[in-house]
């Protein structure tokens, strides 16, 4: 027994120190709690305490995701989205994350993405050329009617 709750100490601390190196959300802690094979009641008594003390913060994390996607990686809303769901956060969340993504900043972001793609293909029809960018555009993440809006100012 005494094993078992310097097993729970030991993952708290390990899980405590994780989170203030770099942000988590609660989902990914979740499994690697799951890894000490601890009692479902007691992983989520651990994930209330590191809330509680501000540990873990799914908004939080949900701003830091969306934030880095999408100055680094330059990922357009979709994509983000998918990700994000299959962590296992909730739509609510997820949302209100998103909605801090300066529209003018995502609109400038999605023509420049289609304009360098559309520089790097070779001599083909408009047609062909539309195609590719668009696939190209959802690929990266962003939603086909803002795509489809700002195509003619790309290829013309």
């Amino acid at each position: 027994m005494e094993s078992h709750e310097q097993n729970i100490k030991q993952a708290y601390s390990k899980m405590a120190q994780l989170c203030s190196r770099s942000e988590q959300c609660s989902a990914d802690i979740r499994k690697k709690i799951m890894a000490y094979e601890i009692v479902d009641e007691i992983v989520d008594e651990i994930i209330s305490k590191l809330i509680e003390e501000k540990f873990i913060d799914d908004e939080r994390y949900v701003r830091a995701y969306v934030n880095d996607k999408f100055k680094i990686n330059k990922w357009g809303k979709v994509k983000m989205r998918h990700y994000l769901l299959a962590k296992g956060l909730s739509d609510e969340v997820i949302q209100r994350g998103l909605e801090n993504i300066d529209e003018e900043k995502y609109k400038t972001l999605l023509i420049k993405t289609m304009k360098a793609k559309a520089k790097t293909l070779k001599k083909k029809s408009r047609f062909e050329k539309m195609g590719q960018v668009i696939r190209y555009t959802q690929s990266r993440g962003f939603e086909p009617e803002l795509i489809h809006r700002h195509l003619n100012e790309v290829l013309e």
